[in-house]
């Protein structure tokens, strides 16, 4: 069952959604600090971004089928995410939440 109470997860919904599209995980980091549900969700997204920034930057050493298979993962990811999210409960993605867990704000 889910951490958070009710309040936090109406509250920051849409903010831990947009916690998993891509840089604009800065945004709920930035200015939902203080909620548990959005600073849990985006602290994954960061991790995500963060891991498509590398795999673009593998891509150009290791061909384009790296950056192919990454950049689905991830979005695989985001969406497992985002429907976590619009379910009201948190979610740890497979090695995705360990770091995310380790990020201090």
């Amino acid at each position: 069952m889910s951490q958070f109470d009710e309040q936090q997860i109406v509250d920051g919904k849409v903010m831990a959604v947009l916690a998993y599209l891509t840089v604009l995980c800065i945004i709920p980091l930035l200015f939902q600090k203080n909620n548990e549900f959005v600073l849990y969700h985006g602290k994954q997204g960061l991790v995500i971004f963060v891991a498509e920034v590398g795999i673009f930057i593998l891509h150009i050493l290791l061909g384009v089928l790296i950056l192919k298979i990454g950049m689905f993962l991830m979005l695989l990811f985001s969406f497992v995410g985002i429907i976590a999210v619009l379910q009201g409960r948190q979610i740890n993605l497979p090695v995705i939440s360990e770091i995310a867990e380790k990020i201090v704000l």
